[in-house]
């Protein structure tokens, strides 16, 4: 009967597709918490461009496999837009990185550390929730971990208002302050990423509860 199951789809291949996927959002996140730390080493992007293109890799074969699977464990629409939701975390890392090692020299200094640590915890927390697919996990528990990615997210745009109030104090250097204005709403956009995902998980569970 195995061959049976995956010819329905039931071969788990989506899930594993899926996890890998949000693993690489993930090590997308410890790239940048790498390039934020090198204080003497020029940065590069090789490795951002490698994450995200691993992961458009496991975008394409996601849509290769819904071509080619009769029946899908979940229903097709869902599994697409959970995995471009998941493709979008990486490519916005990459977005700040490129405009981060850009800018290098205006923003020398500028901690971005508050946001990053909300985004690795928003990270880990859309990996765990796409895990729970796989078990069939129940609704209070997914409902649970959406309702912590939208807590990260409050805690977010309440740093970075704070952040704001600090560089408009007129004390910085102006090119300073848009650069790194610009660079904290990018990070801001990351997080809502990871909300994204975790509201399409959500929905997704809803759905077969």
């Amino acid at each position: 009967m195995k061959w049976f199951r995956k010819l329905l789809g039931y071969d788990d291949k989506f899930f594993d597709l899926l996890e890998a996927s949000a693993a690489q959002a993930q090590s997308s996140v410890t790239l940048l918490v790498d390039l934020l730390g090198r204080r003497n080493e020029a940065p590069h992007l090789d490795a951002f461009i490698q994450s995200r293109r691993d992961e458009k890799r496991i975008n394409e074969e996601i849509t290769e496999q819904l071509c080619k699977t009769f029946v899908t464990p979940l229903e097709r629409e869902d599994i697409e837009s959970l995995s471009t939701a998941l493709y979008r975390i990486p490519k916005t890392i990459e977005k700040f990185s490129q405009k981060y090692i850009v800018c290098l020299d205006q923003v020398r200094g500028v901690d971005f550390s508050g946001q990053v640590q909300l985004l690795a915890q928003a990270v880990a927390t859309v990996k765990e929730m796409v895990k729970t697919l796989r078990r069939r996990a129940g609704l209070e528990k997914v409902k649970a971990q959406n309702r912590r990615l939208h807590q990260l997210e409050g805690e977010a745009d309440k740093l970075i208002l704070e952040l704001f109030k600090n560089l408009y104090t007129g004390r910085h250097d102006h090119l300073r302050v848009i650069v790194s204005t610009d660079l904290y709403e990018t990070l801001e956009e990351i997080i809502d990423r990871c909300r994204d995902a975790g509201n399409v998980i959500f929905q997704i569970v809803l759905k077969y509860s």
